[in-house]
């Protein structure tokens, strides 16, 4: 109940008293109090409604006690009486106003992207610290410094609880969309730890992307990041294997990707394709895509991965970019013309195990068996994951035999 109903309570909290970090604090502190009262007297009949009300009267204690009885208080008090509860019939477009606004504060691009991440997790997703520690493989304490700077910056900055103005909301619009670009991606290929992919964090992320298109439908690249979302989730089932290890592509059995979720994907793509050309999201769901709709990996349009590559790599440069667009060009045009295009990155990535593993396999493949090993053997003690490593050791170790 907390995970669905957290980012409309703290949103109400935000408007009601126009302090972001003492809204989150107040609706913690109703919770908590939930965990003792409910067990005690039962689970009340709307939940949601009984925690709001808690928070709101937390905030009025919180302002009697600095003596602050202005006008403030009075708003809050307001039709707030000692025995009444939060009426049931929210205004259901005052509710997505306050989680759009709480979107926007929490990934205000004045915090730093791993600290948007954090807020964005434990207020909108309902997230614990603990849970949020977990997903990202850091201490607790790393992740509450992390989220009570967040707060703390927010308040010295003087940002307002506030949907920007239409001139603003699409620079703002960007922030956003990358801290849940930033989510899924550690969800759907994790950069360390035990496990290849952490499905919960992958569906908070596609969760928050599909309430976020629901709140501004008229936004192309919204659309297009939940495309991506939703296209490459669908391929999760198969990624891995009953022992947990990474299955490849060309390994994967393809009836075992989520068919509702590529229809999902592909309406999403849809809608973004009516706007005024893809943006960076689109196009990378446009090559999800052309994988989803394949038969297998040598019937995959190459070509068009490749051309779409080109265009995200002239929108949205960067050397992962041109890296992926690699392998592409390896499957369409041969692993010669691709290995020119990696070794110009190797400056560019010097401590990421993707360029050596790639030259190894480009290498293999042109049975330059000596120097594929070589780079193997450079990429394994790069690479952070260690299910992944296990993935790039067999490599390896097959090229000995």
């Amino acid at each position: 109940m907390w995970r669905i109903e957290s980012a409309r309570i703290v949103g109400a909290l935000a408007r009601y008293t126009g302090d972001f970090g003492m809204a989150e604090d107040l609706a913690q502190e109703a919770l908590a109090e939930a965990l003792v009262t409910w067990p005690r007297e039962g689970v009340p009949g709307n939940p949601g409604a009984w925690l709001l009300t808690v928070g709101k009267r937390r905030a009025i204690d919180g302002y009697r006690r600095r003596s602050a009885l202005d006008d403030r208080y009075a708003a809050l008090a307001h039709d707030l009486g000692e025995g009444t509860v939060e009426p049931v019939g929210w205004d259901p477009d005052q509710i997505d106003d306050d989680v759009l606004a709480l979107i926007f504060t929490a990934c205000h691009p004045v915090l730093a992207r791993e600290a948007r991440v954090a807020l964005t997790l434990r207020v909108v997703g309902g997230l614990t610290s603990d849970e949020i520690a977990k997903a990202f493989l850091v201490p607790t304490a790393t992740v509450q410094a992390r989220i009570t700077r967040a707060k703390k910056a927010l308040g010295a900055a003087g940002v307002p609880f506030e949907v920007p103005p239409a001139a603003e909301r699409a620079a703002r619009l960007g922030s956003v969309l990358n801290v849940l670009y930033v989510i899924f991606t550690e969800g759907s290929s994790a950069s360390s730890g035990t496990e290849w992919i952490r499905s919960d964090l992958a569906g908070e992320a596609q969760r928050l992307a599909r309430v976020l298109a629901r709140l501004v439908p008229g936004e192309p690249e919204v659309h297009g990041l939940l495309a991506l979302l939703e296209l490459t989730a669908a391929r999760f089932p198969a990624r891995t294997g009953p022992d947990g290890q990474p299955v490849l592509l060309e390994d994967q059995d393809r009836r075992r990707w989520d068919r509702s979720a590529i229809q999902r994907g592909r309406a999403a793509l849809a809608q973004a394709s009516q706007g005024r050309g893809l943006g960076a999201y689109g196009l990378q769901a446009s090559i999800a895509e052309c994988h989803a709709v394949a038969p297998s990996v040598a019937e995959t349009d190459w070509h068009r991965i490749v051309a779409l590559y080109e265009a995200l790599g002239t929108l949205a440069p960067s050397p992962v970019v041109d890296l992926n667009r690699a392998v592409a060009v390896s499957m369409a045009s041969g692993p010669a013309v691709a290995l020119s295009i990696v070794d110009t990155l190797t400056d560019a990535l010097p401590h990421s195990h993707l360029v050596p593993s790639i030259r190894g396999e480009l290498l293999s493949r042109l049975g330059r068996t000596t120097e594929a090993r070589t780079e193997f053997a450079r990429a394994i003690p790069l690479c952070t994951n260690t299910r992944e490593q296990a993935v790039l050791q067999a490599k390896h170790d097959r090229l000995n035999t």
